[in-house]
């Protein structure tokens, strides 16, 4: 059974209770100086309207899970808040996916990937691992209904859509939006082996790659080039490669942040490629190590190619691109932070973290512009890396792999990988780190704008349709 949202009175009920309870008693240190009118009348107000907004942009930092959002806030330094700390409405929510049955009720799977999970918030429903926006059914190979999404009911309404990401525009987070395909892995037309009744050529929907741009989404940027330059095999478009069918749609091409930020407001729709894989990544930093009492370092920031726009860079200009009378939905994915989480590299995965929380800057000055606008930030699902003392190292236990950083304030904080591979006697570590695992525990939402008291509590990521859809 699906769990409910807070409906609009006890969600009143709940933001008037903190409001009672005094704004600096409420919002504490991290919502001190500007940040102080965060639980104003106005805000709590808005809040726990029920009056649907005409913008909503979300915005997915895929694995940042509180592990992560806290190692991204300590590293900067503990009396700077990040970005998302201007958000007054916090809950969690639940991730579970299901395991494939012949039939319902499916049964619960604890720690789920991207596909599931993005499935979730995209359409309202619970699949199983692996898919993109369609149901689950009795075996993997097996595609599921098609399930429509979040963006699709906002095109209904003549809303403008976009979708924003450092992965490959094909990866899961970006491709719940705007296609049904039964195995992630099916990016591309070249792709298309494990889903070949779904290719165009069987009369399916064809590759995501395909399905995005056939979605006639208006603002598609990140990385993934390779995956749109693949030739298309089948349908009216058969002999083209992605890009050359997206462009005989109307799609104005960028390759490069000179060239999405000279592009001019219009109708027509964007698609910039900026990478023929993910994006690059903000900071670098080394893996960690099984080594005990590693010498602590700092990252080192800015190692973005000047040729490829910033995330924040990619969200300013969607929403400058996207703005409109009717409205418009946006979704924003800060993708590595999961990528770098399974590397076990601190301080790849802070970067990201930190280059998506400027993202979430951008959002909410957007939003205190236009203030008929719905933020919500979110995690896919929770990831492996924790803040541990930093004298676990001395204690003989197993540690797993681990990272002393030196952080801004001038102190050492060590982060653990412990999800793939064992430091004990009798089943020693290889010396390059396994892929690190997904956790399952339960993931933060911040929400902002009207109707965001909706976020508040303890909910399931399917219920966050309720609060994006228009």
């Amino acid at each position: 059974m699906k769990h409910s949202r807070l409906s609009a009175a006890l969600a009143t009920s709940a933001v008037v209770a903190v409001a009672g309870a005094g704004t600096a008693a409420a919002t504490g240190v991290l919502f001190s100086g500007e940040s102080g009118d965060l639980l104003s009348k106005k805000t709590l107000s808005t809040a726990s309207s029920k009056r649907p907004p005409q913008n909503v942009i979300l915005l997915v930092g895929d694995g940042m899970g509180t592990q992560e959002i806290t190692a991204a806030r300590y590293y900067q330094g503990v009396r700077e808040p990040l970005d998302v700390d201007r958000m007054a409405m916090t809950g969690f929510d639940t991730t579970w996916s299901v395991k494939a049955a012949d039939q319902p009720p499916y049964p619960p799977d604890y720690d789920p990937d991207s596909a599931a999970t993005g499935t979730m918030w995209a359409t309202g429903e619970k699949t199983i691992d692996e898919r993109i926006s369609q149901g689950p059914s009795s075996a993997e190979d097996v595609p599921g209904q098609d399930l429509r999404t979040v963006l699709e009911l906002a095109q209904r309404q003549g809303k403008r859509v976009g979708d924003v990401s450092t992965a490959e525009l094909t990866d899961a987070t970006p491709a719940v939006l705007a296609s049904h395909i039964s195995l992630r892995g099916c990016q591309g037309p070249a792709d298309m082996a494990a889903c070949a009744s779904e290719t165009k050529a069987a009369g399916g929907l064809g590759s995501i790659a395909e399905q995005e741009v056939d979605h006639g989404v208006d603002v598609l940027l990140g990385g993934g080039r390779a995956r749109f330059e693949q030739t298309i095999t089948g349908g009216p478009d058969a002999g083209q490669t992605v890009i050359g069918s997206a462009q005989g749609k109307g799609y104005r091409y960028v390759t490069d942040a000179g060239g999405l930020a000279a592009i001019p407001n219009g109708n027509k729709p964007v698609l910039g490629l900026f990478s023929s894989s993910n994006m690059a990544l903000e900071w670098t930093g080394p893996a960690a190590s099984t080594g005990k009492g590693n010498a602590p370092v700092a990252c080192t920031e800015n190692q973005r190619p000047a040729n490829e726009p910033s995330l924040a860079a990619m969200t300013d200009k969607a929403l400058e691109l996207l703005e409109n009378r009717k409205g418009f939905f946006l979704q924003v994915e800060g993708a590595s932070i999961d990528k770098q989480d399974h590397a076990t590299n601190a301080c790849g995965q802070i970067g990201e973290t930190v280059a998506f929380d400027r993202a979430i800057g951008e959002a909410l000055d957007y939003q205190r512009r236009n203030p008929n606008t719905l933020v919500v930030v979110t995690a896919d699902h929770s990831h492996t890396s924790q803040i541990v003392s930093e004298d676990a190292a001395d204690t003989g236990l197993p540690t797993g792999y681990s990272t002393n950083l030196q952080t801004k304030d001038g102190q050492t904080m060590s982060l653990t990988y412990a999800t793939a591979g064992y430091n004990g006697a009798d089943n020693p570590p290889v010396a390059a780190p396994p892929s690190q695992q997904h956790t399952g525990a339960v993931v933060p939402v911040w929400g902002a704008g009207p109707g965001s008291a909706a976020v508040l509590g303890t909910n399931d990521h399917t219920d966050l349709f309720d609060v994006l859809r228009p």
